[in-house]
């Protein structure tokens, strides 16, 4: 089985340095050198395409631009690439949703993925006018989800939730393909709907051990349901031609975190109600020693960002290596970004994507394109600069 890898669209801007923003902190927060106009955008996916992604993620949160909006338009800009795209199911009706991703489905040639997420932070889901607390906004993303599904099976559905109430809903066309719903979430609440409603489990880049915890955990959950779940991982990615070059880029994006903002930026994330962001905080306790927290899986990205907040950095063997080592655990999606998000897909897609091909770990989707050259890795001046780990 071919490894499943996307990339990520920085719909908040971009920059050479780590753009803030991401679960957890307040709307405002985030912003970059690099607007999160059109063209940009489609500058990324379209490197994306290219390099052999399957598809981009895309945010959701007052942080950053609408991942529908948004997608809809870059579908015009690309040919194969698909959108893993994040929306939080309390904030329109189930049956809405059902046909958006349907009319999507239809105007793309089934482009459409959806990172279904409840929402972690009460402060931001009441700007929305979401007033329900985290355990209940899960119990509502499980009735909006069996509606959902329902409806994508031709049904009509009646049902009088705790949450949600439909009477007689029906799509007069039905997604063909059903899109694939991702999920994530580290709370007993999440992972009993996770179990319950999803294809690929994702978790944030934790160390392998705390991982495959988390692996047994859904799979188990799921098979007491008669299913079994696919499960991926979302990591920031630091890859170069040598290890000391990918530390190297790691140190300077280090240097440029001014310690003040660190601080602010931790004390928001402490509030923060997600036990993923909780285990993420944990990684690095505010500290900027000690980044390294399991072999070339460095948390410095989480200092200044919240969610994903880990990257794999080294060489590309070493990256290789990691990706081959979640593999081995069971995962088999990797959900990847970095800064700037054009210059780190090449770099990846140039110096890692060829390795893994050799290894019979990944093939171009596009098998008419060849593997890109593993020598053609551009930008190389950006990994030169001093510092250590």
């Amino acid at each position: 089985m071919s490894l499943t890898f996307h990339w990520f669209l920085p719909t908040y801007g971009d920059s050479r340095h780590v753009v803030g923003g991401g679960h957890g902190l307040p709307s405002g927060s985030a912003g970059g050198d690099r607007p999160a106009t059109l063209g940009y955008l489609t500058q990324i996916a379209r490197a994306a395409e290219q390099l052999g992604f399957v598809g981009a993620l895309t945010p959701t949160g007052a942080w950053c631009e609408d991942a529908w909006l948004t997608t809809a338009m870059l579908a015009r800009e690309t040919e194969r690439l698909k959108f893993l795209v994040a929306f939080r199911p309390g904030f329109l009706s189930p049956t809405l949703g059902a046909q958006m991703a349907a009319t999507f489905q239809r105007h793309t040639g089934g482009r459409l993925l959806l990172n279904v997420v409840t929402g972690g932070e009460s402060e931001e889901q009441r700007a929305y006018g979401d007033f329900l607390d985290k355990d209940a906004r899960y119990a509502r993303t499980g009735e909006f989800l069996q509606v959902v599904r329902g409806l994508w099976r031709g049904e009509t559905v009646d049902l009088e939730g705790r949450h949600i109430q439909v009477e007689r809903a029906f799509l007069a066309r039905t997604p063909d393909p059903v899109p694939e719903i991702y999920f994530g979430g580290s709370s007993p609440a999440a992972g009993e709907v996770a179990a319950e409603h999803c294809e690929v489990y994702l978790t944030w880049g934790e160390p392998p051990a705390a991982v495959a915890q988390k692996i047994a955990w859904i799979r188990e959950l799921a098979a007491a349901r008669g299913r079994t779940v696919r499960f991926g991982i979302r990591l920031h990615v630091i890859s170069r031609d040598t290890s000391e070059q990918a530390w190297a880029e790691a140190e300077r994006l280090l240097q440029r975190f001014d310690p003040a903002a660190v601080q602010a930026i931790q004390a928001g994330l402490a509030r923060s109600e997600s036990e993923g962001q909780r285990r993420m905080l944990a990684l690095h306790g505010g500290s900027t020693a000690d980044l390294e927290v399991s072999p070339n899986l460095w948390a410095g990205i989480g200092l200044v960002r919240g969610g994903a907040g880990t990257a794999l950095v080294g060489g590309h063997t070493e990256v290789a290596d990691r990706i081959a080592e979640y593999h081995a655990l069971g995962i088999d999606e990797f959900v990847l970004s970095g800064h700037p998000h054009v210059e780190e897909a090449y770099w990846f897609g140039e110096g890692v994507l060829p390795l893994l091909a050799a290894r019979g770990l990944w093939t171009h989707p596009d098998t008419a394109a060849p593997t890109p050259p593993a020598a053609a890795v551009p930008f190389a001046s950006m990994g030169t600069g001093a510092g250590a780990r």
